[in-house]
């Protein structure tokens, strides 16, 4: 099976560099029409310049597709709007949106300013929030999308001075769980990308080595075919350096407690067996969990 983006449009956001840019080629690569989106700050986020874009979209055209650059800002909806209506206006549709723009601003949570907390939640969650609502309507109209939310381990892990970063991260597979539900009757289908991968956020931490074992090309055929006609739905893949693998959330099996054990005490007398993940629950909505614990109180 060879994937195929023939005839559809795709928007990549943060693509002037690093993954977004791998992501926003090989889409080119396989028949997409992409919108090169990136507002050209730095990996802080300051300053901006459409260069960065323009470069991809022009490496696009020049290898046989077809591209638009665009610096939108991620954190404005009115420019996820304009930038939406403008591929619309241009090609007719939007098929594929990866939300990919972010920044870092990295500080033990003790020393980090409000500020900081604010920006990167700004660009990572709520950015993607504005880009993906800017083209929720337009794919439920023409009942096809595919939404890929980019996740990181730092969210669903943690990681020492990125509680912002991480915060945002995790947030973005909640909006992913309520958005699948949301619109799996319009076939849109979203999933979570969680990447490992060299990248100007990572290129001051890592030896030559692990540079090179983790190339964004690595990440690239995971966001691919997430976002393809044959993607999943509901999924969150790891991609680094060559392996993949996928997110499972699970709740142990529980315990009810009689009424005079419903109790702190009662909690840390039988807190092994509540903790007890052996026999483990998948659910896939929240009103799963809500069943369950009715169920055992019967």
């Amino acid at each position: 099976m060879t994937i195929s983006f023939e005839g559809q449009v795709a928007i990549v956001t943060g693509a002037g560099n690093g993954l977004g840019r791998s992501h926003a080629l090989e889409l080119g690569r396989r028949g997409a029409k992409v919108v090169v989106n990136d507002f050209g700050g730095a990996r802080d986020g300051t300053g901006s310049a459409l260069a960065p874009a323009e470069q991809v979209a022009q490496e696009i055209i020049d290898a046989g597709g077809d591209a638009i650059a665009n610096g939108a800002n991620v954190t404005n909806f009115a420019d996820c709007e304009a930038m939406v209506a403008e591929a619309v206006s241009k090609w007719g549709r939007v098929d594929v949106l990866i939300n990919n723009a972010g920044i870092l601003r990295d500080k033990s949570f003790g020393k980090m300013e409000m500020s900081d907390w604010n920006s990167v939640v700004d660009v990572h969650l709520n950015g993607s929030a504005n880009c993906t609502k800017a083209v929720w309507n337009q794919m439920k109209e023409q009942n096809y999308g595919r939404i890929l939310m980019t996740t990181s381990t730092s969210g669903i892990y943690g990681n020492f001075g990125q509680a912002n970063y991480g915060a945002a991260k995790m947030g973005l597979v909640g909006l992913m769980n309520t958005l699948c539900i949301e619109g799996a009757k319009n076939n849109i289908q979203i999933n979570c990308l969680a990447p490992t991968a060299a990248t100007r956020m990572t290129e001051d931490i890592l030896t030559e080595d692990m540079l090179a074992k983790l190339d964004p090309k690595f990440v690239t055929p995971a966001a691919i075919f997430m976002v393809s006609r044959e993607a999943p739905n509901h999924v969150v893949m790891f991609a680094g350096a060559g392996s993949y693998t996928t997110l499972q959330i699970s709740e142990g099996a529980g315990l009810h407690l009689s009424q005079e054990d419903r109790t702190a005490d009662g909690i840390a007398a039988n807190f092994d067996k509540i903790n007890d993940m052996s026999k483990p629950d998948v659910f896939h909505s929240g009103t799963e969990h809500v069943v369950k614990v009715v169920q055992m109180s019967k």
